[in-house]
Order: structure tokens, then sequence, then C-alpha cells
């Protein structure tokens, strides 16, 4: 562990001074792991990619219910989570002869295989409501909040979680 290395804000960029220098205060005294812990104390059991695709659609349906189909929910080892890529909403075209279409497709960051539960609903929240809302607009933001009324909370913490992992060297 290592509790002498300094906490990065890299992860919370945007949020208010004061709230960056008191995640650095509690990380700087242990007192942050064990926060996040206490609030967070077990991760999520969709492990394998049947699971999570199962359980984005069930979202998805319990909230967007007129959102065009999800075609494929995978964990991806590629995204950079220091270039904020929590997740990624994309839509890939596929041709058919004459016909064009467009297949919904949700790469999760593979950090978020063994995250609390709280954050892996955060971001397919967020990723979701880019089947809606294309861009991050207030009524995207409006949109995250009505599927997960903790949104806002839940994103500030998960940031603290990254910063916090890449802290004590657990990031990937």
């Amino acid at each position: 562990m290592n509790d002498d290395v300094p906490l990065d804000a890299t992860y919370l960029h945007g949020y208010p001074p004061s709230t960056i220098a008191r995640v650095q205060e509690m990380a700087a005294t242990a007192e942050l792991r064990d926060w996040l812990l206490a609030r967070y104390p077990e991760s999520h059991r969709h492990r394998n990619e049947r699971a999570l695709y199962a359980y984005a659609v069930a979202l998805k349906n319990r909230h967007l219910r007129q959102a065009p189909p999800l075609a494929k929910v995978v964990y991806d080892p590629r995204l950079e989570v220091l270039r904020n890529a929590l997740g990624l909403h994309t839509r890939a075209a596929r041709v058919h002869g004459s016909r064009l279409s467009a297949r919904n497709e949700i790469r999760v960051a593979a950090v978020f295989r063994r995250a609390p539960q709280a954050f892996l609903d955060m971001i397919l929240v967020h990723e979701l409501a880019h089947l809606k809302v294309p861009d991050h607009s207030r009524a995207f933001y409006q949109l995250c909040r009505n599927m997960e009324p903790d949104y806002d909370r839940l994103e500030l913490d998960t940031r603290i979680w990254l910063a916090s992992r890449a802290r004590l060297g657990e990031l990937y």
C-alpha cells in the first residue's frame, strides 16, 4: 500500500477546490479508504459480459422502454479512465445490401469489473442515457438523475474511488 503517495486530483477535475482538498486530506490520513469501504463494502456480481449485458438490458427496459435495443455491452480493457472514458456508447453502422442499420454498443472500462454495484449503475445509466440524448446537455443529466436519483453523488464517489485506486497502485 502506498499511503505516503499523494492523491492525484486528475479524476476530480471540475469539482470545487474545497471538495478536492477534503478528499486529499482524507487520503493523507488514510481515512479515505475506510470511508469508501464503509460506504461501498461489496463489489457487484456482473463479472462476465453475458451477465453485464443482461443487467444493462434489464436497466434499459426499466427506464427506457422506447429506446433502441442494445446489441452489445462489454468490459473493454482499452478504455483509458485517465481520459475520463469510464464507459463508451457507440452506434456501429452495418451495411446489409442496400440497407444501413445501426447497432448500439456500450463499453465499460475493465477496471469496473470488480467495482461496487453503485458505480457500475452510474456508468450504465450514463451510457444508456446516450440512447435518448446524444450530448451532455442539461436534458441528458436530467435523464441520468431520473434513472438514478443519486447520480451526481455516485459520479463524484466513483471518481474518488478511481483516484484512491490509482494512489494505491490498484488501477489496472
